[in-house]
């Protein structure tokens, strides 16, 4: 596969110019750039420019409002409800941040929920933001089902990834951001483009034969979860949070509803932070969770989640990328 360089100042212009000639508006082309550039610089290049143009074919095919304006509602004493009036997440999200974070340190905990948005990006990026201002934070979402419950071979779930955030004493928060299935779709969409096999126990083709061709598992084929039916299970309990709880669709419904027009499904996500500082250990929290942490890294071969992608971020400068996928942005 051939590749060009940009540097990611480049791509930002291109990415924010490719959004708005599809429909986007400036604040919403502005939103989704942002989390283009911050996957691109971490190195989370399932969740980068390759999703470019599966933004453009959902504004294209009209399901997706590239004019939404989300509105952040206050229903409960510490529960937030968003409205993504029909757009992509990322302004929902960067509406609600402040208030869930004021809400959070007020409560103790809170929790919000965000609807009628169209979910593409990656799971660390709503809880690294929470995890910088001091509090703990969980997410999750789901999807179309892609991903067969243990035991079936017949796909229910979606990817149904889950992130959580940990403030720490200097640097970067600890953040983890997981599917629930054994690898993430993005990385099986890329392994099958650049003509890779996956590892084993990544999915089954359409006979419901175990594979390592991406394709296969692309093409009429399922997923599986991560340890069987403790990754089950996990799935599971994000599409009860990230569906019923809120009022969204379960990742079958939102298979019914969508048009198929190779961008995401309407669906829910689910947020929820902590302040440590209002659990019972004000002042030794930090200290007792740096202790764990210091630890846990004197252990041979072991590293914190999230390590390699701050590492990425204090070097990235330029970005390889498909030059066919190039093409496709400067044509807009």
């Amino acid at each position: 596969m051939e590749t060009t360089s940009l540097p990611l100042r480049e791509l930002e212009e291109l990415a924010h110019a490719f959004l708005v000639a599809n429909g986007c508006d400036h604040d919403n082309a502005a939103a989704i750039t942002r989390t283009v550039i911050a996957a691109e610089r971490d190195g989370a290049a399932s969740h980068g420019a390759f999703r470019l143009p599966g933004y453009k074919a959902s504004l294209n095919s009209g399901k997706v409002n590239g004019n939404a304006d989300p509105t952040v509602e206050h229903i409960a004493p510490s529960v937030l409800r968003v409205h993504g009036d029909g757009g992509f997440v990322p302004l929902s999200l960067e509406r609600s941040r402040q208030p869930l974070i004021d809400l959070t340190r007020e409560q103790g905990v809170a929790v919000c929920g965000l609807v009628d948005s169209y979910h593409f990006s990656a799971l660390w990026m709503e809880v690294e933001p929470l995890a910088e201002a001091g509090l703990c934070a969980i997410a999750m979402t789901a999807y179309k089902p892609v991903v067969a419950p243990a035991g079936s071979t017949k796909a229910l779930f979606g990817t149904n990834p889950v992130a959580f955030g940990w403030p720490r004493r200097s640097g970067p928060p600890m953040v983890f951001d997981q599917a629930s299935s054994v690898m993430a779709r993005g990385e099986v969409m890329i392994a099958a483009r650049e003509g890779r096999t996956v590892p084993p126990g990544v999915g089954l083709d359409r006979a419901g034969a175990p594979t390592t061709d991406p394709q296969a598992i692309l093409d009429g084929g399922v997923m599986l979860t991560f340890g069987g039916y403790k990754g089950s299970s996990i799935a599971m309990m994000v599409e009860l949070l990230a569906s019923a709880l809120i009022g969204e669709r379960f990742s079958f419904e939102a298979e019914i509803a969508d048009n198929n027009d190779g961008g995401p499904a309407r669906g829910g996500e689910f947020l929820m932070a902590i302040d440590p500082a209002r659990c019972g250990d004000a002042d030794g929290w930090l200290e007792h969770s740096e202790s764990f942490f210091e630890t846990m890294l004197s252990l041979d071969g072991v590293r914190l989640p999230g390590d390699r992608r701050h590492a990425r971020r204090q070097s990235a400068q330029d970005i390889d990328l498909p030059t066919d996928l190039i093409a496709v942005l400067r044509q807009r």
